[in-house]
């Protein structure tokens, strides 16, 4: 039976808490969610119909300061996914130092087969059922995956309504002109990239003369493409995504002339590419899990959870030197022990992806301050931030002769331990 995402989050939890020597108290407050919501939501729909949906929000941790953690809307939620995210969303806010506590919501439901208006009355829904268990000093949402800027508005919105004042910091992700951040779309991709950068140095590899392939075509990957060419100048040779119309995923690829740009202007919303237009072009099209396989220095899971796993991981070029974990919880305790074993420096995915949640409590900022940086100014914090969660983490690698994610969990469960310490609740 499969590893489900939450029981892996514990795993690597444990795995860590064992090296720490955590005190059976502490693990086990650590291990389980503070708490968490089961609601469901009806939405009339165009037709007229009432159609019920399940949604969920699971607050992990708010030692450090509110939860903050994103709203997926997917067909395969489940209360576990949700679980695995908020926990990963705790070690993420501390591993970066921002002060911040883990949360992570989600609806079940493929919001592709959702009219806009149906999109709006469903995340209104989902505030109505928790408004009064979120805001700036509780917990702030966020969009992920199936979730947009505009919807980030419209629950703002929502809760503004509810609340009677206008409160847009209730909300980030929101969009730009409405409360949110200018380099927050960025954000995550350019993050992916800021710590490949990072790695890189330390590994003495020349930027421009490497190759990526990546999972995913997505925000995330879309600008994790872009940032490996434009920020490292190097190449990357392929993506995979899912088609929306044959419901089935593929690989894109190029060796030579890779355009990132050109295909996030043939791309949707919800990351599907126009195979056709793309064929065109002069790009393949192979076989979903081909980017795996590539010949390339780095490989950046940027998709969904569980992608390199047990039988998988031996189709990883012996070329690879980094893997970048874009996504969270893409590699499976199984295949990190191979990872691990043949020397392939990893960027663990609460470290590697944590751009996102960086500019996400900027925007809080100003929305606190009610004063909005240039985007240059956003973007040179995330990587001044970046930068030295990177190096906090490298540091604590090198002097523990730690696996690099171990080695983020040390960093990340110290500082929430910390904190729970000097609150007095431990």
């Amino acid at each position: 039976m499969a590893l489900n995402p939450f029981q892996m989050a514990q795993q690597q939890f444990d795995h860590v808490a064992d090296m720490l020597k955590l005190s059976p108290t502490v693990r086990e407050f650590l291990r389980w969610p503070q708490r968490e919501f089961h609601f469901h939501i009806p939405v009339r729909m165009d037709s007229g119909e009432v159609r019920i949906f399940q949604g969920y929000r699971v607050q992990h941790n708010d030692a450090r300061g509110p939860n903050k953690g994103g709203l997926r809307f997917h067909p395969s939620e489940t209360i576990d996914s949700v679980r695995a995210l908020a926990t990963w969303m705790t070690w993420k806010c501390a591993v970066a130092d921002i002060p911040l506590g883990g949360g992570k919501g989600g609806v079940i439901v493929d919001p592709s087969t959702l009219s806009n208006s149906e999109k709006e009355r469903l995340v209104r829904g989902w505030v109505q059922q928790m408004w009064k268990n979120i805001g700036p000093r509780q917990d702030v949402p966020a969009p992920d995956v199936g979730t947009t800027p505009q919807m980030m508005g419209w629950m703002m919105d929502e809760y503004s309504k509810l609340t009677g004042q206008y409160t847009p910091g209730v909300i980030t992700g929101k969009p730009v002109g409405g409360g949110g951040s200018l380099g927050r779309t960025e954000a995550t991709g350019f993050g992916v990239v800021y710590t490949i950068r990072e790695a890189m140095q330390h590994l003495k590899l020349e930027s421009g003369k490497t190759r990526a392939a990546i999972q995913g075509f997505g925000n995330v990957a879309q600008y994790a493409a872009i940032g490996y060419k434009q920020i490292l100048g190097g190449n990357v040779v392929c993506v995979s995504y899912w088609d929306r119309d044959d419901r089935a995923s593929y690989t894109v690829s190029k060796e030579k002339d890779f355009d990132p740009q050109f295909l996030q202007s043939i791309t949707d919303q919800y990351g599907s590419i126009n195979k056709a237009k793309a064929v065109e072009a002069g790009y393949q099209i192979e076989s979903a899990d081909a980017w795996l396989s590539k010949d390339v220095d780095v490989l950046i899971p940027a998709a969904l959870e569980g992608q390199i796993n047990a039988q998988n991981v031996a189709e990883i070029s012996k070329t690879v030197k980094i893997i970048a974990e874009g996504a969270n919880g893409p590699t499976t305790p199984d295949a990190d022990t191979v990872i691990r074993e043949r020397g392939i420096f990893l960027l663990p995915d609460f470290l590697c992806n944590s751009g996102g949640v960086t500019v996400s409590y900027f925007e809080s900022v100003q929305n606190d301050m009610n004063y909005y940086w240039p985007k240059n100014e956003v973007l040179e914090k995330e990587d001044h931030i970046l930068t030295g969660a990177f190096h906090a983490v490298l540091d604590m690698a090198l002097s523990e002769n730690a696996y690099m994610r171990d080695a983020a969990y040390m960093v990340a469960i110290a500082r929430v331990v910390k904190a729970m310490q000097l609150r007095g609740w431990i």
